[in-house]
């Protein structure tokens, strides 16, 4: 049909749109925050992340120290396998432990992070020390002078010692000078946590230490700078032909900082789909805003349909509207967003190996984009198809009528808005189940706060009509046509649900560990006891007064290479198990079960078993890496695979603190391969100090952990995660509160001419008042309860399901959340409805 039979024309609704816009954007401004303040977030959040993952990458060789990092543990390679390696490009060795420093002079002492490093070191990046000696040669700094090797340290080690250049301190059975000051370490980011600050010293210092005994656990890297004529690729594919049976752990340039990469990825994918929570809570400001402006076009609506204009055609010019709107929100949003990733990127300098160079990623900011638009289509759609399915006559009785249900292809237009975004929440993330697990509770939280809200119209409704009229007025307001009920239910609901879930999960983590953990928890745990310690040790420690329960096992690493056959690389298990396929993992063995562990299936092995190996693993991880009684595991030892069969399952208990591992093989499979031996130990706190200097003082290997700092540390790094997640939950607030304000804007109308009737009927504007205060009191009270709820049932289940752990009531956080919501919802409404109290009556009844 052409434009002469048909003169509604796309040009045609794009000129009305336009013109319809002139009057300016009254109405459409909480539209355009709800959608700036979504798409600002997600835009933000990807253009960071994106861009801290390419600078990772662009510098991967900085931060792994080579383009490829050949690991070993507890041994270092044999004269052939180094042959081989060399054979392949330039390495540069790197041997890493903890061990205690202590100061000569005086009883200080503390845990260090030990790097012993070649005349190579680094072969990419930079290594710089403190002005002091920056200009020295580093391998003069550490070569043996005046009867001492000497040590680089980090600051944080002069603090705790109170050193200064010259300070001679004790490493082992070695004696060394204190002769610069780390300012920066290129591969400080691959060598994964630190629990201690870092000293560096030659690799001969590192053998007359005397620390590397049989079974020490050192790490040692061999950093290659490849050949021109090998790709890393190669490198792979002849190690894997060549060195079949090595044991070495390859990691290459593509990921330097593997540790980081996940967390920046899931940091990234949680404040994301905050982001985009916050936008669906902002979609609801956006259904507002459109239906508020539609019941301001009630007649121009009405006459254009008078006049001849089909229902499409006025879909369409307001539709339009929405869109370019949602254009212009979105934009804005970009912009707000990459600032914000700038600013961001300047807090983030000195926490991550490199500095995010912010570049314009083209996929985040098309997929803020297109977050922006569904959002717009998907809120809007409702009310602009109401608008086109309801008659001209209908119309002009708008307020009081009964609406239609738009069409069937409106009603599918919706859901395929929603399955887009859905779709694209889920499919843009690597971590899909957690996409998915956040999206369906998102889902079924909105769902429940939709009925609420309905629910709590239907119960005011049915309720006894109260004696009181300022009382029987405020719940008749809940219910009435045009009432904010639902909207003010959702807006502030989802908010309050993330923030009392975030809250109480955080409380209750935080209480374990300061208050449970440390009754449970042993005062120390000892590392790298050597077997021909051990009988020493136990008796020196036992000696100090005020000690008790000293336990020991057996403890060494190994990697697991494969599962029934499959090797680790190629396996697809549960997410909850693959961090038991990341490098090495502590092993054990043992005759009896370790204490506070369970056999919940299959049994364990004789005392005097002498059989094929058999491991006995922890439920959830056997389970998660698809395990049955009976299969096989091979696991690397010291560049030795041992296949052994699952005896038994066990259930850990891992908030007793207490030595546990995930794997113990029976009593005869590990005991011939070099050791040593972790320990534990209780201690009253008047015997801590005792205990601490009297094995210190002993045994020069042994590496003490405080639990008590270690707890400590847990607690700070919960708190600090715990205040970045509320923070960032805290859009999904902001948010609420827009469409909150939204929405009471909306009424306004309705307040101004719901005030003036009173007044009529003999109402004082204190009355009126009253029934407002009540009205938004009632809101807040009930949206409060329900989010108080549904964030207590969320969080007991991931603490008791998930976590495992003990649940603690945290009365005061639901308390603070009723209050917020019940304060929050009486601000903006009776802001919203102040000027309602003071309109004139004659004015208002002359222009109805």
């Amino acid at each position: 049909m052409n434009s002469r039979t048909n003169p509604e024309t796309f040009a045609l609704a794009v000129k009305f749109a336009t013109r319809e816009m002139r009057g300016g954007l009254k109405g459409f401004r909480i539209f355009l925050a709800c959608l700036v303040l979504g798409v600002a977030a997600i835009a933000g959040v990807g253009t960071l992340s994106s861009s801290i993952t390419e600078g990772l990458k662009a510098n991967g060789r900085v931060i792994l120290g080579g383009d490829i990092d050949v690991r070993l543990i507890q041994r270092p390679v044999t004269a052939e396998e180094y042959d081989w390696l060399s054979a392949r490009g330039t390495i540069a060795q790197i041997e890493t432990t903890r061990a205690m420093v202590r100061v000569v002079d005086n009883d200080k002492r503390t845990l260090s992070e030990v790097k012993a490093i070649d005349e190579l070191y680094p072969l990419f990046g930079v290594f710089t020390l403190s002005e002091q000696t920056q200009n020295e040669p580093v391998e003069k700094l550490l070569a043996q002078n005046g009867g001492f090797f000497g040590a680089l340290v980090e600051q944080g080690l002069i603090d705790r010692l109170s050193l200064h250049l010259g300070s001679q301190i004790l490493i082992g059975e070695l004696t060394l000078e204190v002769r610069g000051i780390i300012q920066s370490e290129p591969d400080k980011a691959s060598q994964g946590m630190a629990l201690g600050p870092r000293t560096i010293i030659s690799e001969e210092a590192l053998v007359q230490t005397e620390l590397i005994q049989p079974g020490s656990l050192v790490r040692y890297h061999y950093r290659l700078d490849l050949n021109d004529t090998i790709s890393v690729a190669d490198f792979r594919e002849a190690a894997a032909r060549d060195m079949p049976d090595a044991g070495w752990r390859i990691q290459d340039a593509s990921n330097g900082a593997p540790g980081i990469k996940r967390f920046v990825d899931r940091v990234a994918l949680f404040l994301t789909l905050v982001g985009l929570t916050a936008l669906i809570v902002g979609g609801v400001g956006v259904g507002n805003a459109v239906r508020t402006y539609l019941d301001g076009k009630i007649a121009t609506i009405a006459t254009l349909k008078c006049l001849g204009a089909s229902s499409a055609f006025i879909f369409r010019i307001h539709y339009l509207q929405v869109l370019f709107l949602a254009f212009v929100g979105s934009f804005i949003g970009l912009i707000l967003g990459i600032g914000g990733a700038m600013v961001a990127s300047g807090f983030l300098a000195r926490a991550l190996p490199v500095p995010p160079e912010i570049t314009l990623q083209a996929g985040p900011l098309f997929l803020a984009i297109a977050y922006g638009l569904l959002t717009a289509t998907l809120f809007a759609i409702w009310p602009l198809a109401r608008a086109r399915e309801t008659p001209a006559a209908s119309l002009f009785r708008d307020v009081v009528s009964r609406h239609r249900w738009p069409r069937a292809r409106y009603l599918v237009a919706i859901v395929a808005a929603f399955a887009m975004m859905v779709s694209l929440a889920i499919f843009t993330s690597q971590e899909r189940y957690f996409a998915i697990g956040f999206v369906v509770a998102a889902s079924c939280i909105f769902g429940i706060l939709i009925f609420v809200g309905y629910a709590v119209q239907f119960a005011a409704r049915k309720l006894p009509r109260s004696r009181i009229p300022t009382l029987r007025l405020a719940i008749a307001n809940l219910y009435r046509p045009g009432a904010a009920t639902t909207s003010v239910v959702l807006s502030m609901g989802l908010g309050l649900t993330l923030f009392v879930t975030v809250a109480l999960i955080e409380g209750n983590l935080t209480r374990q560990v300061q208050e449970q953990l440390p009754e449970k928890a042993p005062a120390f745990f000892f590392i790298d006891i050597q077997s021909d310690q051990l009988d020493e040790f136990v008796e020196t420690a036992e000696a100090v007064s005020g000690v008790s329960d000293v336990n020991h096992v057996p403890n060494m690493r190994g990697r697991i290479v494969s599962v029934k056959g499959v090797s680790a690389e190629q396996l697809t298990v549960a997410p909850e198990a693959k961090w038991a396929l990341r490098g090495d993992r502590g092993l054990t063995y043992a005759a009896t079960p370790p204490p506070g562990a369970t056999v919940v299936e299959g049994s364990w092995w004789p005392e005097d078993y002498q059989g094929p190996p058999l491991i006995s693993i922890g439920r959830d991880i056997g389970k998660g890496l698809g395990l049955e009684l009976g299969d096989s595991m091979t696991v690397n030892v010291m560049g030795r695979e041992i296949e052994a069969k699952i005896a038994n399952f066990r259930e850990i208990d891992w908030t007793t603190l207490a030595i546990n591992f995930v794997i113990v093989f029976d009593q005869n499979a590990l005991a011939g391969a070099p050791h040593g031996h972790l320990a534990t130990a209780r201690a009253d706190t008047a015997a801590e100090a005792s205990l601490f200097r009297d094995i210190t003082n002993k045994f020069a290997n042994i590496s003490v952990i405080r639990m008590k700092e270690a707890l400590e540390t847990v607690s700070r790094i919960l708190e600090q995660l715990s205040s970045a997640v509320s923070a960032t939950s805290s859009i999904t607030l902001v948010a609420g509160m827009l469409v909150l304000a939204g929405a009471f804007a909306a009424g306004h109308r309705k307040r101004v001419y719901d005030a003036v009737i009173l007044k009529v009927l003999g109402a004082t504007r204190k009355d009126i008042f009253k029934v407002f205060l009540l009205e938004y009191a009632l809101l807040g009270l009930v949206t409060s309860i329900i989010a108080a709820a549904a964030g207590w049932t969320a969080s007991y289940l991931v603490i008791t399901e998930l976590l495992e752990a003990k649940w603690i009531n945290l009365p005061m956080t639901v308390l603070v959340t009723i209050v917020i919501s019940v304060a929050v919802t009486l601000v903006f409404g009776l802001l919203g409805s102040w000027n309602a109290l003071g309109e004139k009556v004659a004015p208002v009844l002359r222009s109805d």
